[in-house]
């Protein structure tokens, strides 16, 4: 079964290349190490909101842009192998200091439950924070095909939902304190990947009109979920 590393990153406005170069400079030891595909996305259209949002998840600051970013394998096995394989490679000193502040970096290990694929590049990315009840993961994983049948309709090329599998905690952030989870609850880690940001404004617009879209039960708290919408800055 595949396998998603998912991390949120708080960095600089004015470290953006910066980034973007530490990122293509790892690629090619992500791949040596088994990783499928590395996708880094800018923050572009990143709401704050009134209980959760990505920008409170890593303590982002006014002059911080949230990346959302993640690594797939194809198995988790492969993932921690890759992770010690990783700390112990002298390649990751040679990368020099960070251009963010790695302490403000949330990240986990997630295991896919869907991943419906359309046709198409992937020119961008919305992504998904959620907290779900552990005993309503069948529910959630039936709302959640259908919206992807949805998202598809309307122009997705790609949604994934990734139940969290091994998402630890952390000294100043995480993923569960990114949307205040209980102990009963899961954090899912999801994206819907689009050829554009206009197909996805377009898209979502469709959405909201489409009766198909009402009377759906959420199986967890939505005033929780947090969202946002990100353009790739790499997707290797």
């Amino acid at each position: 079964m595949a396998y998603v590393q998912g991390f949120v990153v708080p960095v600089p406005a004015a470290n953006k290349d910066a980034y973007a170069k530490m990122a293509a400079d790892a690629v090619a030891m992500f791949k040596e190490f088994g990783a499928t595909r590395h996708v880094e996305a800018w923050g572009d259209d990143v709401p704050d909101g009134k209980v959760t949002d990505f920008k409170g998840a890593v303590k982002a600051k006014p002059d911080e842009v949230v990346v959302f970013s993640w690594l797939e394998y194809p198995s988790k096995a492969v993932a921690d192998a890759a992770n010690e394989k990783m700390m112990s490679d002298p390649r990751m000193k040679d990368m020099g200091p960070m251009p963010f502040d790695g302490q403000r970096m949330i990240f986990g290990g997630f295991t896919p439950m869907i991943d419906e694929r359309g046709t198409g590049k992937t020119g961008y990315v919305d992504g998904y924070l959620a907290p779900v009840p552990t005993g309503n993961k069948d529910a959630y994983r039936e709302l959640a095909t259908k919206m992807a049948a949805l998202f598809k309709e309307f122009g997705a090329v790609r949604v994934v939902e990734a139940w969290g599998d091994d998402v630890p905690d952390g000294k100043v952030t995480d993923f569960k304190g990114a949307v205040k989870a209980t102990p009963d609850e899961k954090v899912v880690y999801s994206w819907v990947e689009w050829p554009s940001k206009a197909v996805r404004d377009e898209g979502w617009k469709k959405l909201m009109a489409d009766p198909r879209m009402q009377n759906h039960a959420m199986p967890f708290d939505g005033k929780r979920m947090i969202y946002g919408g990100f353009a790739p800055i790499l997707d290797a």
